[in-house]
């Protein structure tokens, strides 16, 4: 499998990073994208070493150069990830504003009808977002905000994270085990699965 991934500079850098590490580790051909204010807020939020992050793709490709692969449709992959996305991000998409390598990725990936999941960082929302948002799950997007599952018994920060990057490695079919999926509930309400 092959996926493009961009991080941009809204807050929930982790995100991005974590789907990083898990799409590493399954084994799949990462192309990466960070924007300024990504590579910022990787700094702000995080402890991580940006050539850290950058090592666990299979290509990173700069913002600027909107002659990359990933820039055409003929340069086959199997959908996008920007995670997590500013609505800044979300506003240039929803109007095929392709000012970068970030946004030109995702409209040839919504052009060529595949896969692009936005982990949509903003709250709380006026209707302007949700319009935006509305806009692209029209052209095909899958908005994915990151909000977290109690059924599960999170005990970490990190259990909330994985919750989150399982849901997007759901929407790819890759398998996981990032967290515990929902069983039914016995007659006391419970999840049949301890967790």
């Amino acid at each position: 499998m092959r996926l493009v991934v961009g991080i941009s500079g809204a807050t929930g850098a982790i995100y991005g990073i974590r789907v990083l590490e898990v799409l590493h580790m399954l084994g799949v051909e990462i192309h990466l994208v960070l924007t300024d204010a990504g590579k910022r807020t990787i700094q702000l939020e995080t402890d991580y070493d940006l050539k850290t992050i950058e090592n666990l793709a299979t290509e990173v490709h700069n913002i600027k150069n909107i002659g990359a692969s990933i820039a055409s449709g003929s340069f086959k992959v199997d959908g996008m990830i920007i995670a997590p996305c500013s609505i800044k991000s979300l506003s240039a998409i929803a109007h095929s504003y392709n000012e970068n390598l970030l946004i030109r990725s995702a409209d040839v990936t919504l052009k060529e009808r595949r896969k692009l999941v936005l982990v949509v960082r903003e709250t709380p929302l006026h209707l302007g977002h949700l319009q935006l948002m509305t806009m692209v799950a029209s052209m095909g997007g899958v908005i994915l905000p990151p909000v977290p599952a109690f059924y599960n018994h999170p005990k970490t920060m990190g259990d909330i994270i994985d919750q989150t990057v399982g849901k997007i490695m759901d929407q790819f079919g890759l398998e996981h085990d990032l967290f515990h999926r929902w069983q039914g509930a016995d007659d006391l309400g419970n999840n049949k699965k301890n967790c």
